[in-house]
C-alpha cells in the first residue's frame, strides 16, 4: 500500500484537478488519454493511501468531497511552489546568489538602505537579502567571519587579507550634542574633558562577538549608558540621559528644531572616515547580486546618501 507521500505527486494532483474540471471520470479519462478503469484505479490508490474519500460517486458526476476540495486547494498551492522553486533554480544558475547578507553599521542611513533594497528587488532577482545591523568593529567582523558578504560603514581600516577588498565610503563629522535641559547645555564653552567626565556618556555598544571591541569619545572614569545602535543613542541624547558625539546628519533635524544643542569642546573635532568591504571567493565568480550592490556603491551620490542623508527613524 502506498504512503501519502508516495501517492501525492505532482502528476497525481494534476490528475485530480483534471477530474474536478471535467466533472466526470469518463470525460477526464478522455482528456488525459487514459481508459476510465485506469483512472479510477489511480484515484482509489490515492484515497487508500490517505484513507479518505475524495469524490462522491453516488451519481454520474464526479463531485469532490470536502476532503477532496481541501486536497485540491493545497495541491494547487504545492504545484505553484514547485514551479516557483524550478524558476528560482534556473535563475540562480544564471549567476544570482541564493542569499546576500549585508552588514550595515548603525551610522548608515536606514532610508537610503531601504531605497537601495527597493531598487534591487525591482529587478526581480532570485536572491534573498538579509540585513544585519552592526556597530563599530562588529561591522567588519561580520564580513571577515563569513557571516556577511558585504559590509557597509566600516569605521576601521580593514586589515589586508586574502579575499577581502575595501573602498572608501565617505566621512562623517560628529558633533557633541546634549538636550537643552541637560546641565552641559548651559555650561561655558569650550567644554573641558574634566567637566564632561562628570556627566554620563551615551555610547554605542560594539557588536563584535569576540574581544573587547572599540569605543569612541569616552573618558576614563565616566559613567556610561550603553545602547545597541545610533537610533537608540539619538533618543537617549534627546531625553537628556547623557552626552556625547552624534553624527551631524543624524543630529541635524534635532539641532534645527532645538531638541538638541551642539556644544563646543576642547578636544579636536571628530571626523570619522568610513569604508565598505566585501569578500570575493577565489574559486567561484562574483555573484550578480553582489555585483549590483558594488555598482551602486561606485556612485558618489549613493555613498553620500548613505552617510549624509538624514535618517528616517
Amino acid at each position: 500500500m502506498q504512503t501519502p507521500r508516495d501517492a501525492l505527486t505532482p502528476d497525481a494532483f494534476a490528475m485530480l484537478q483534471a477530474i474536478a474540471a471535467a466533472g466526470s471520470f469518463a470525460a477526464a479519462a478522455r482528456a488525459l488519454g487514459l481508459v476510465p478503469s485506469a483512472l479510477t484505479y489511480r484515484v482509489r490508490q490515492i484515497e487508500d493511501a490517505l484513507d479518505v474519500l475524495l469524490f462522491d460517486r453516488s451519481s454520474r458526476q464526479a463531485r469532490l468531497t470536502a476532503a477532496g476540495r481541501e486536497l485540491l486547494v493545497e495541491g494547487a498551492r504545492l504545484l505553484g511552489e514547485i514551479d516557483a522553486v524550478a524558476n528560482r533554480v534556473k535563475r540562480v544558475a544564471t549567476g544570482w546568489e541564493p542569499q546576500l547578507t549585508l552588514a550595515v553599521d548603525s551610522v548608515v542611513s536606514h532610508t537610503t538602505m531601504m531605497e537601495l533594497c527597493e531598487a534591487f528587488f525591482a529587478l526581480g532577482p532570485p536572491t534573498a537579502v538579509k540585513l544585519r545591523e552592526e556597530a563599530l568593529s562588529g561591522t567588519l567582523q561580520a564580513l571577515t567571519s563569513g557571516q556577511a558578504d558585504l559590509a557597509i560603514g566600516v569605521a576601521m581600516e580593514p586589515a589586508t587579507s586574502i579575499g577581502v577588498h575595501s573602498k572608501p565610503l565617505g566621512q562623517i563629522h560628529f558633533v557633541f550634542a546634549v538636550a537643552p535641559h541637560h546641565p552641559l547645555a548651559s555650561a561655558p564653552e569650550p567644554l573641558s574633558d574634566e567637566l564632561i567626565r562628570r556627566h554620563r556618556a551615551v555610547a554605542v555598544a560594539d557588536s563584535v562577538q569576540r574581544g573587547g571591541g572599540m569605543t569612541f569619545g569616552l573618558l576614563g572614569g565616566q559613567e556610561v549608558l550603553t545602547v545597541p545602535g545610533m537610533p537608540a543613542k539619538l533618543e537617549a541624547h534627546v531625553r537628556g540621559l547623557g552626552c556625547g558625539f552624534l553624527p551631524e546628519p543624524l543630529a541635524r533635524p534635532y539641532l534645527e528644531t532645538g531638541r538638541l544643542v551642539a556644544r563646543q569642546v576642547e578636544r579636536p573635532a571628530r571626523l570619522v572616515r568610513f569604508s565598505y568591504a566585501w569578500r570575493t571567493a577565489t574559486r567561484t565568480p562574483q555573484g550578480r547580486a553582489l555585483q549590483w550592490w558594488l555598482a551602486q556603491l561606485e556612485s558618489p551620490a549613493t555613498r553620500a546618501a548613505l552617510l549624509e542623508r538624514q535618517q528616517g527613524f
